[in-house]
């Protein structure tokens, strides 16, 4: 639900504030989320939610947080004013782990320790104990004795600590086990708690971080919850009527829009939209905010080839097999919001998720880091610089088989084995495949036909280039043209009236560049 604009003056953007009570009270715009969280206090009292950063989260909490002590003020105009008991307040326990690093030992545990102390000063309470967990106990059941009412305990980005240090297992470990035993305290002081709700990007099992609170329930892929954080269509047309004059709407849709959680709707990150409102300019707002060293340096490690990033397949439990020693690609991708759910598959009650881009900006901004990592030195200039729009336009083959020539002579000796990329066939074709994505081209990887799948099919400008690639010895076999031809990878674009270009392209392992680039029109 979203609270209409009426068609009146823009108002502030509430860019970076995660204060629901600064939005309400400086006019910001500001999307209903409050039906959501009425019915999940109606439904139940323990909660665990899923999403990439920068989704709204930490909002959501603080609104939550204002719900219950009481803020009737802030809520006037919105879904839950007039189904709300506002003659009753409870206490709230937040704890916070956005801010800070904690990537060095013992580092978690001092910002709990920090966060509970301040609670404490404000509540009046003494602190009695020495470890986290004790002193969260305490705490709960002080704030119930103090106040009479059960504690709402909330939790934003509870799984920060474990994430910062990734790339030091044994602090990553630590952290694990510090956090496995704060929130357990959680479940021990059930008979203090009203209602729980915990926050992250990850979705860690419930044997690591979750043993001791196995209560909760995960609404990370519930429909009835999947626009809980984020903007759909309908909030854009009534919230932010005033800010869209002037944008093509399909191309906000298709920069921006795409993310799913099973709902019959899909999301825009709302950071991206604010900043387009903001900049009125079509850029990777939320993708520039992080750094995918690590999902980029993973992928490598793996031998994940870029183009196999389209079209991957889960299960839930697959998605949600993140952890320290068990972290799967797909897991990985689809909780840091890099990849979502396309399409759903049910096999006689073992249902299969279809993972994809979520949309231009993720697809782009992805692929231009992918491109850096896969092209090292002075190649990754070269692909800065290449007018490779142009050259595509002109239908000018010569000059796009001279641009990939030199994107290859640029790499160093040996780079293409140890990246771990899982062939030469492999390593190239990603190269390829990255340099369009990276350049904002329609893509489809692996393209099925009732013969076959082609490699890379691109779409631009009315017309349809049809790619296979091979691996190949010092000298050209040129299979790969022949196989577009046997296999009719082209049949079905032909039909459409379209220009159809079949382009072979074969990589020498020896030489490492490449052996034979030939081009055919499609009959």
């Amino acid at each position: 639900m979203s609270v209409p604009d009426n068609g009146a003056a823009k108002r502030r953007l509430p860019i970076g504030i995660q204060t629901f009570r600064l939005i309400r009270e400086e006019g910001c715009y500001y999307v209903d989320k409050t039906a959501h969280i009425q019915q999940l206090v109606d439904a139940g009292r323990h909660y665990f939610l899923s999403r990439p950063r920068r989704f709204g989260k930490s909002l959501l909490l603080d609104t939550i947080k204002e719900l219950f002590e009481g803020s009737e003020e802030l809520f006037r105009g919105l879904a839950v004013h007039d189904r709300w008991d506002w003659s009753v307040q409870h206490p709230v326990l937040r704890l916070d782990f956005g801010r800070g690093s904690f990537d060095e030992p013992g580092l978690a545990a001092k910002e709990a320790l920090a966060q509970l102390d301040a609670i404490e000063r404000r509540a009046g309470v003494e602190g009695r104990y020495d470890t986290a967990p004790a002193r969260f106990g305490h705490l709960i059941e002080s704030l119930r004795e103090r106040s009479g009412r059960r504690v709402v305990v909330l939790v934003d980005e509870y799984d920060k600590p474990t994430l910062d240090a990734l790339e030091a297992p044994e602090v990553a470990r630590a952290n694990r086990s510090f956090l496995r035993g704060l929130y357990s305290v959680i479940k021990s002081s059930d008979a203090h708690v009203k209602f729980t709700f915990l926050t992250g990007v990850s979705k860690f099992s419930k044997v690591s971080i979750f043993s001791g609170l196995n209560n909760l329930t995960d609404i990370t892929l519930d429909p009835a919850y999947s626009t809980i954080c984020g903007y759909t269509e309908q909030d854009l047309d009534e919230v932010f009527a005033p800010e869209l004059p002037g944008l093509d709407r399909g191309e906000v849709r298709r920069w921006y829009n795409g993310y799913s959680w099973l709902g019959e709707e899909k999301v825009y990150n709302p950071f991206d939209i604010l900043l387009l409102f903001q900049q009125r300019k079509f850029k990777a707002h939320w993708f520039e905010t992080g750094s995918p060293k690590f999902l980029i340096d993973t992928l490598l490690r793996r031998g994940v080839p870029t183009p196999d990033l389209e079209g991957m397949v889960g299960t839930e439990a697959l998605l949600s097999a993140f952890d320290i020693d068990e972290m799967s690609v797909e897991a990985l991708l689809f909780q840091t919001g890099y990849l979502t759910i396309v399409d759903e598959e049910d096999r006689g009650g073992r249902v299969r998720y279809r993972l994809g881009y979520p949309n231009q900006e993720v697809r782009q901004s992805l692929n231009e880091r992918l491109l850096v990592a896969l092209l090292p030195d002075a190649a990754r200039r070269r692909a800065d610089d290449a007018p490779l729009r142009e050259l595509l336009a002109a239908n000018d083959f010569e000059g796009l088989e001279a641009f990939f020539r030199s994107l290859f002579a640029g790499v160093r000796h040996q780079w293409h084995v140890n990246n771990n990329i899982g062939s030469y066939e492999g390593y190239y074709a990603s190269v390829v495949y990255s340099c369009f994505a990276a350049h904002g081209f329609d893509l489809i990887p692996e393209d099925s036909s009732s013969a076959g799948r082609a490699d890379m099919v691109v779409r631009f400008d009315g017309g349809v280039y049809v790619f296979e690639f091979k691996s190949v010895g010092k000298e050209s076999s040129g299979r790969a043209l022949a196989q577009i031809k046997e296999k009719g990878y082209a049949n079905k674009y032909r039909r459409l009236g379209r220009p159809v270009h079949l382009i072979g392209v074969e990589f020498s392992r020896e030489d490492r560049n490449i052996a034979a680039f030939e081009v055919a029109q499609a009959a």
